[in-house]
């Protein structure tokens, strides 16, 4: 089956000046935030490993839901009402996930650390039996952007409410290990931290970063590879992560706005973006949305690829902007 191919909006003419044929591409690996990450760099100097690594450890201390003494755990324990000095990067992502919580009118919302609890997705662990109606009404009640309150670099929560930021951190992560590459003047290299990616530059045979789009198990859709450059592309999909109870898969996505485990046949979203935080957010959110998505994709010039369960099969639906990149 003939794969079909997504190209950038825009190329970067300095890349292909750049371009230093021959030159060594270095791969690295590493461990962070539950998963993997990976590297592929053109030439960089000895020792960049340990640099990605200190990076991502910082984004960890930053704003991990697992570490108990990280910036987010803090806030999550601070006393409601009272404002609290916020880190850049934290900031920055509370920031971005309070505007997607907006414009997506609840599908993707940060404060919703009390249901992903609840459900047994967090720290304290997995639960033998399913919550109560009760118990996802409580939680419900204390969780959702309603209750967080940001002014630039500080924000306060009004409640019991509690951050997490498992569906918006990987990809900044990826953002900011990109940035630090930029800064010691690496412009060619491809980041990856849990399956999300970026991409940026060239490779020396002046060939983008290509990278093949997850497929859904089981679909026949024509494969999509995207050249990453200047781009980064995030995926959420329901056969990733599930448990089962009573014969039943759930997935560990959450709606939001019913504070249960998503069922609404959306099967795969992914998201092209110049940003993969971005991308990792709104991935999520049109995930929660299912078909409705792709209205918002539009309204929002998001480059999005969605792929629905159907009695019939596999049905993918692409949005203006992604079909602009065929």
């Amino acid at each position: 089956m003939t794969a079909r191919i997504a190209i950038p909006p825009a190329l970067s003419p300095a890349a292909f000046r750049r371009c230093r044929a021959g030159a060594p591409v270095v791969s690295c690996t590493g461990e962070t935030m539950g998963t993997s990450w990976s590297a592929r760099l053109v030439a960089p100097p000895e020792g960049i490993a340990l640099k990605i690594q200190a990076e991502l450890d910082r984004v960890v201390a930053e704003m991990s839901h697992w570490v108990p003494d990280s910036a987010l755990s803090r806030f999550n324990r601070s006393e409601p009402g009272r404002w609290q000095p916020l880190p850049a990067g934290f900031a920055r992502v509370l920031a971005a996930a309070l505007e997607i919580a907006e414009k997506s009118d609840g599908a993707f919302d940060p404060a919703m650390g009390a249901l992903v609890d609840l459900w047994g997705f967090g720290p304290p662990g997995p639960r033998t039996g399913l919550p109560g109606d009760r118990e996802v009404a409580a939680a419900r009640a204390i969780s959702g952007r309603a209750h967080i309150e940001q002014d630039d670099r500080r924000a306060r929560r009004h409640g019991q409410a509690v951050l997490d930021f498992s569906g918006i951190a990987k990809g900044h992560g990826v953002d900011r290990v990109a940035e630090m590459l930029r800064s010691m003047e690496l412009h060619d290299f491809l980041i990856e931290v849990g399956g999300e990616l970026r991409g940026e530059g060239i490779r020396p045979d002046g060939q983008p970063w290509w990278i093949d789009l997850e497929p859904v198990p089981g679909s026949r859709l024509a494969p999509l590879r995207a050249a990453l450059h200047g781009l980064s592309v995030a995926t959420t999909g329901d056969y990733r992560r599930s448990f089962a109870h009573g014969g039943r898969d759930y997935a560990h996505t959450l709606d939001p706005r019913t504070g249960r485990p998503l069922d609404n046949g959306m099967a795969s979203v992914t998201v092209l973006h110049a940003s993969c935080m971005l991308a990792d957010g709104w991935a999520t959110a049109l995930t929660v949305l299912g078909p409705a998505g792709m209205t918002l994709a539009e309204r929002e010039g998001l480059a999005a690829h969605m792929v629905m369960r159907e009695a019939t099969g596999f049905v993918e639906h692409l949005s203006p902007a992604f079909q602009a990149m065929l």
